[in-house]
């Protein structure tokens, strides 16, 4: 029995000064004399659980009184024949003990001490008084004053507000407040007046010194103590018990024969059915991105700064012959005057400064080579803010997302991007796509979120053995109940950005069966067999059948000559079913994206969350 533990604390009605020079002073003698525990400084006092031999402890203790105002700093001890800490910290905090509420200075017109003898007087006499517990659920459990308030707390954060809530009767007759140590009741004494309590009291030293006075009179179990020890009887004494890591819980040996206790990880009661908690997580996480979705940051007015990259065939032409074929939308005109206003720039040669210069419209531009574009008070179209959680697990998330929602930063769209919005959601990962989705296209989009996943799911999108079916309501009635395209379409895009048809152009190949005809208007199932752009769209406009509400496409595959404003109308193309090899365990998996209605009803409904299944 030769460890010495003590607690102790003290506030200070003035600013304690000289912060750093204590905390080094302190820090350096509790290392030189193997002391271990923690000792919190602030401008408010000293907090401190320490344990050691008496020689060391004392001589810390003899350092602490010397500080002025800590001359008659209380000491609460108890021994042991082992040390309950694991390491000295000696840390400066704003609070010695966090409230959560308006700061109160804890010493000003503090609540009255009532000593441990009186207060067991008072029980022993049955005179009416409210027992406040102040301590977290956890301590509670372990043991507390017979018939006192349990405020069921989870950390002491919660504390005023609970408090704050009591029966205005309990306010109006004697209150005692006891914690462990009496460290909370001091600092929250203030408040309570505050809050209406007409005559409250704290117990003196908190359960502990209580247990040095009285023992076990009115008092049922054990007292929790933050350290190896875990709880103590009223003999001061540790208990047979243990700590659950994930709550905090006292554990008996039996608890921690329940099929429910993992150590570190749970115990009988904070277990979770992994089925209940993975919903909660996927409710939770859905929330945060449909949140972020609907904030359409790239609405609010902001300095956009593109990279523009030269590709080898531009190298040798003009900057604004380049600029030109790489951006059709934008005139000669335009970009000229970009250029004459600063807003392109290229980086400097310096390496150490990291800045740009100006250029001229006739500068000869190199392979690589990159310029920058910055627009101020940009602005981006609106997007449809409805994105729902599919599936997520360690390697992917399925989306099933609304139009116009572009993949990721292309054209008009920087921040309103999908990519963009999961980024934030799923911050610090970065998510990848694992493949192409249009903007236009409702229904279901997959990343990968780890490198490694990546390389064993976007391979099965490029050698075809990803299934992917798709819904169209198209106008017109076709003939035919199924029928497969496979036209050619070239890789070059036009200056809005579509494609067009052409022998000399990559093998595309669709499958089409009808499901529903509605009015002049057909719903259909599309497989396609490859992945070119806008390959659905191109090959329905071909058989006569344009996807309704498509703005670029027309009966006969012929492109319009502008992208058509379409937002009252989007576009009726839907990413229905996608099936591949789950890139951890191998297994065909198949995610479905469904729309209430969609399949028997062409008016545009909102969608509901999408299914899993596995194959």
């Amino acid at each position: 029995m030769s460890i010495v533990n003590i607690a102790a604390y003290r506030f200070y009605p003035q600013p304690v000064e000289s912060l750093q020079s204590r905390r080094d002073r302190l820090r350096a003698t509790c290392r030189q004399l193997e002391l271990k525990g923690t000792i919190l400084l602030s401008t408010e006092g000293i907090n401190m659980f320490m344990a050691g031999p008496r020689a060391s402890v004392d001589t810390v203790l003899a350092i602490v009184r010397s500080f002025p105002g800590f001359e008659e700093i209380p000491i609460k001890e108890s021994i042991t024949d082992y040390q309950p800490f694991n390491r000295m910290l000696v840390k400066i905090k704003q609070e010695i003990i966090p409230v959560g509420c308006q700061e109160v200075p804890p010493q000003e017109n503090a609540s009255p001490k009532i000593t441990p003898e009186r207060l067991k007087q008072w029980l022993d006499q049955k005179i009416p008084v409210a027992l406040l517990d102040t301590r977290n659920d956890y301590e509670v459990a372990m043991g507390t004053f017979r018939g006192a308030i349990d405020l069921n707390l989870k950390n002491f954060r919660e504390f005023p507000a609970a408090a704050a809530a009591l029966p205005e009767e309990i306010k109006k007759q004697p209150v005692v407040m006891f914690c462990t140590g009496g460290i909370r009741c001091e600092k929250i004494g203030p408040y309570m007046k505050g809050l209406g309590f007409e005559e409250i009291y704290q117990l003196e030293g908190g359960i502990l010194k209580y247990f040095e006075e009285c023992q076990q009179e009115h008092y049922d179990g054990e007292c929790f103590v933050f350290d190896q020890r875990v709880a103590l009887d009223p003999l001061l004494t540790p208990v047979d018990a243990s700590e659950c890591f994930a709550c905090k819980h006292v554990l008996t040996p039996d608890d921690q024969q329940s099929p429910h206790y993992r150590e570190g990880h749970s115990c009988p009661y904070c277990y979770r059915d992994p089925d209940q908690l993975a919903n909660e997580r996927h409710a939770q996480r859905e929330a945060r991105i449909r949140t972020i979705a609907s904030e359409q940051r790239g609405c609010i007015p902001y300095e956009n700064r593109r990279w523009i990259s030269i590709p080898g065939k531009y190298a040798g032409r003009t900057l604004i012959d380049a600029l030109q074929a790489i951006y059709p939308p934008y005139s000669e005109v335009q970009w000229r005057k970009e250029i004459e206003q600063g807003k392109i720039t290229a980086p400097a040669a310096s390496k150490r400064v990291w800045k740009t210069v100006a250029v001229t419209p006739e500068r000869i531009v190199q392979e690589g080579e990159r310029f920058l574009h910055t627009i101020p008070d940009y602005t981006e179209p609106p997007i449809d803010p409805d994105v729902r959680l599919i599936h997520e697990d360690e390697a992917i998330v399925v989306i099933h997302k609304g139009a116009p929602l572009p993949l990721h930063p292309s054209g008009r769209y920087q921040r309103n991007t999908l990519e963009a919005i999961l980024h934030d959601a799923y911050f610090p990962e970065k998510l990848r796509p694992a493949h192409r989705i249009d903007a236009l296209t409702t229904g279901i989009a997959v990343f990968t979120r780890k490198y490694s996943y990546a390389s064993r799911l976007q391979p099965q999108f490029s050698a075809g053995t990803v299934d992917k079916t798709y819904l169209a309501w198209v106008q017109g009635e076709p003939r035919w109940i199924e029928t497969e395209c496979h036209l050619a379409i070239e890789d070059e895009p036009l200056p809005h950005g579509g494609r067009k048809l052409g022998p000399s152009g990559a093998p595309a190949s669709t499958l089409f069966r009808v499901l529903d005809r509605n009015g002049g208007m057909a719903l259909i199932e599309a497989v396609p067999k490859t992945g070119r752009t806008h390959q659905i769209r191109l090959h329905l406009a071909a058989l006569g059948h344009p996807i309704q509400g498509d703005p670029l496409y027309l009966a006969g595959a012929a492109c319009r000559s502008e992208l058509e404003d379409r937002s009252s109308e989007p576009m009726r193309l839907h990413a229905w079913k996608i099936g591949f090899d789950h890139p951890i365990t191998g297994q065909r998996v198949l995610y479905t994206a469904s729309r209430l209605g969609y399949d028997v009803d062409p008016t545009p409904t909102p969608p509901v969350h999408a299914t899993l299944t596995v194959q």
